[in-house]
């Protein structure tokens, strides 16, 4: 009989473990099949078919939150879409696609009317210049020669009345601005005001409203109140988690506070966070300050000042400032509406109507008395009706001049 050696046992040992591995795996295989595969097509030929629409309504039901955002984006009636599209290159995502709103006024300017000449950009309409020229300054421009920057031609400023601080959120004056409103306003500079927001609550931002309302109070403003909303880059800042709908609150709640104090309210903001950040629909209401720095501006919707360096020269103010040109003169008075005319009678035309039935009262008198007497004296009562007749009329003439002539 042959030996068996130890490593023969080895092998038959490892082949025994090689085998009971091998139909435990094929019986995880068949479970594996049956479950997935075969019980489920028996299951199925007992139920009826669903339709596809009860079934994302099933879906839907296990998820209220989600089929109630749903819901409120199909009904919002803020969010129109053109099928037009905003093309624009982002530092970070290279060319970034945007969606136009058909709800928000489109820029309607010619842009092909728009020159820049050493520095200077102006807008014109049929040959004339019809922009008007202007400047924003802070205590970052030190002391300013207002004398001189009018000379320049300057013809507005919006001087900043204060900001918010970016870390605890204080509210502090800018250290020039009632140096600058007052020397500016000497000057003859037409004056608006902006405030540095880093406001995260609409609370916070009508604080700020009324912290300019209360400072501009004794100055002449003809320009508008502005809404400087930023971000800041490089630092954290308490803004870093603004939501966009906390923003646009915030716009609205600062915006309408202005507005109520009889200010034209207005909203600055860069091309960039004004397509991204900026919920546009809901502010369709108030007038836009673009920040470009550009010879023209690429941004595709409305706006009624244009920021476009931030490294300008005028003389009279030490070092750079931002430059900006307006489309529209805010110092000049609103049209008035013409008065409608007034149906209830007045003591003029109550006088002019009197003398008129004077006037035919005289003339009946006169043709009545020419009637009744003999024909010499017919002759002589009608000359002096007549005589009668003709100083009525004058006095309806007198009595109409006056009506018409409150003045006199």
């Amino acid at each position: 009989m042959a030996e068996i050696t130890p490593n023969k046992k080895k092998r038959k040992t490892y082949k025994g473990l090689a085998i009971t591995e091998l139909i435990i795996i094929l019986g995880l295989v068949c479970g594996l099949s049956w479950d997935l595969f075969i019980r489920d097509r028996g299951n199925s030929k007992n139920e009826p078919a669903v339709p596809a629409s009860k079934q994302v309504s099933a879906s839907s039901s296990e998820d209220p939150g989600a089929r109630t955002k749903a819901v409120i984006e199909k009904e919002e009636t803020f969010y129109q879409l053109s099928g037009k599209k905003i093309l624009y290159n982002d530092g970070a995502l290279g060319q970034v696609y945007l969606p136009v709103f058909e709800n928000v006024p489109a820029c309607s300017l010619d842009m092909n009317d728009l020159v820049t000449r050493n520095g200077y950009s102006f807008y014109r309409e049929n040959g004339n210049i019809t922009s008007i020229a202007g400047i924003d300054v802070s205590e970052y421009q030190h002391d300013i020669n207002w004398e001189q920057v009018k000379a320049a031609g300057v013809d507005f400023a919006i001087i900043r009345v204060g900001y918010r601080t970016y870390g605890g959120g204080e509210l502090n004056f800018d250290t020039k601005f009632k140096e600058n409103i007052e020397q500016a306003d000497a000057a003859g500079v037409k004056v608006g005001v902006y405030f540095f927001s880093q406001a995260v609550t609409t609370e916070e931002a009508i604080e700020e409203a009324d912290f300019v309302l209360d400072a501009i109070k004794p100055y002449n403003i003809t320009y508008p109140v502005v809404f400087d909303w930023e971000l800041i880059y490089g630092e954290t800042a308490r803004t870093d988690s603004v939501t966009v709908d906390m923003l646009a609150d915030c716009c609205v709640s600062f915006c309408e506070r202005v507005k109520s104090a009889g200010y034209t309210p207005m909203i600055y903001q860069n091309k960039n966070t004004s397509l991204m950040k900026l919920d546009l629909p809901r502010l369709t209401g108030y007038d836009f300050w673009l920040a470009e720095y550009n010879t023209a501006p690429t941004y595709y919707y409305d706006f009624q000042m244009w920021q476009y360096s931030s490294t300008g020269y005028i003389p009279g103010i030490e070092g750079s400032v931002d430059m900006n040109i307006c489309f529209r003169d805010y110092s000049a008075p609103a049209p008035e509406e013409p008065s409608q005319p007034s149906s209830e009678p007045t003591s003029e035309t109550t006088a002019a109507a009197a003398s008129s039935t004077a006037t035919t009262t005289a003339a009946t008198t006169a043709t009545d008395s020419a009637t009744t007497t003999t024909v010499t004296t017919a002759s002589t009562s009608a000359s002096t009706s007549a005589t009668a007749t003709t100083t009525a009329a004058a006095a309806a003439a007198a009595a109409s001049t006056t009506a018409t002539n409150p003045k006199e």
